[in-house]
């Protein structure tokens, strides 16, 4: 694919309108990479113009400092601070709502101060604008979708719109778990609990939002996220229903279904 990098554009003499931070998930996670792949290819179709910071982009340190390690977590932030103010970098997208929740929030204290949205965010005004348009009848059309509300999207940055108006716009039923919006039940893998195994209890989290799910029958359930994308394939591994139930994340649906 053809993106390109932040010293790319500066040796050209060019600036992107939009940073896109693509997070180690998006970088180095095979299932993830698709996630990026798939709005990358989102972003050369509407002509926007982007980049990306490519071996230049360290992780943002959120999983250190969730996991108490503040010393680990301020060595990296100033990196990239650093990085990202010597390019003058003004607004920055993601996909992944742990950089986007880091960078928009803990990232000015240390002069690191940005406009930072999430790519649902962008998707949906992409969507208002006319830029993205649907095929008719797309791959998604009638089919039964619930979405999963990633914490660090949802109750940490009340983003709770923008996900479901994108979807909408697929033209699919949307069907609501019972534990939804600011009410919503964690994957399991907030707090830097992806990179560590769980304390013992009666129940993983990540089969319990699954199982959630599955009760309304999805053809396909949503996220936002990463994380909650590889705890809820698990889930829906782990209940034998890979075969009926797709875990997408609303970029690839969104990649899939446009013209």
């Amino acid at each position: 694919m053809q993106v390109p990098s932040m010293a790319e554009m500066m040796m050209n003499g060019e600036t992107p309108d939009i940073l896109f931070w693509v997070g180690c998930a998006g970088s180095f996670d095979q299932r993830a990479q698709k996630i990026t792949k798939a709005f990358a290819t989102i972003l050369n179709k509407v002509g926007l113009k982007y980049a990306i910071l490519g071996k230049e982009e360290a992780c943002t340190g959120d999983p250190a400092r969730r996991a108490g390690n503040e010393f680990l977590f301020q060595m990296m932030a100033y990196n990239n601070i650093q990085i990202l103010n010597g390019y003058g970098i003004k607004k920055i997208v993601t996909t992944c709502p742990h950089c986007f929740n880091i960078l928009k929030n803990e990232y000015p204290e240390l002069g690191g101060t940005y406009e930072v949205i999430h790519h649902t965010t962008l998707l949906q005004q992409l969507i208002n604008e006319g830029k993205i348009k649907m095929k008719e009848g797309g791959t998604f059309k009638g089919k039964r979708i619930t979405y999963h509300d990633s914490c660090y999207l949802g109750r940490a940055n009340g983003v709770y719109e923008a996900p479901r108006a994108v979807l909408e716009a697929l033209d699919v039923e949307l069907v609501e778990m019972k534990r939804c919006r600011s009410k919503g039940l964690c994957c399991g893998a907030g707090g830097a609990q992806m990179f560590k195994e769980e304390e013992k209890g009666t129940t993983r989290i990540n089969l319990e939002r699954t199982n959630e799910a599955l009760e309304l029958s999805p053809n396909v359930i949503a996220a936002a996220c990463p994380f909650c994308n590889t705890m809820v394939t698990d889930g829906v591994k782990n209940s034998e229903k890979e075969n009926e139930v797709a875990v997408l994340d609303i970029a690839e649906m969104i990649a899939a279904s446009m013209e």
